[in-house]
């Protein structure tokens, strides 16, 4: 089987998706791949699939038990809550998300591995583009954040926002 290091934007998207922004200062989706790659590096023995498209799925458990774990580090050490409540908002938004993407890996074989395919590839695409832009367009059409949003997230006007997301489509006719 392929070195796991070939699946790391891979894992990173995955991570962003199911991580809201909001808990980012307080867990780090590039540590949490790290993690995995180091666990799925140390345990490759234990790995009993077949072919690619299992181990993307033995890769995305750790991810998801990594994840999950840290969640529950945070809220369990989580100080303040008046001062924490748009992140305990968060943590369950995050929590959801990665009760249904694990829901969701119960799709066929052949469906999977080619959504996982996909996932791979549009993954190694984001990667290529400037933090912003990337950070903007997953907040956007995985987090389904509004422009307003994602401005205020990435401290920037709305309109900058937009940019982020690519060129808009021309209103009315062209002149």
């Amino acid at each position: 089987m392929d070195h796991p290091e070939r699946y790391r934007h891979y894992l990173r998207f995955l991570a962003g998706c199911h991580l809201d922004p909001r808990l980012r200062g307080k867990v780090d989706p590039s540590d949490l791949v790290q993690q995995t790659l180091l666990e799925a590096h140390e345990k490759r023995d234990q790995f009993r699939g077949d072919g690619e498209a299992e181990y993307l799925a033995w890769l995305r458990r750790t991810l998801a038990n990594n994840l999950a774990d840290a969640l529950r580090r945070w809220h369990a050490d989580k100080r303040a809550v008046a001062r924490e409540r748009s992140l305990e908002e968060a943590l369950a938004h995050s929590s959801a998300r990665l009760e249904r993407w694990l829901v969701a890996e119960q799709a066929s074989p052949g469906e999977a591995a080619e959504r996982h395919e996909r996932a791979v590839q549009l993954a190694g695409a984001l990667a290529e583009l400037p933090e912003a832009n990337s950070e903007a367009l997953v907040l956007r059409y995985w987090q389904g954040w509004s422009l307003s949003q994602i401005a205020e997230h990435l401290g920037r006007t709305p309109d900058a926002a937009a940019g982020l997301l690519g060129p808009r489509p021309l209103r009315g006719k062209p002149p």
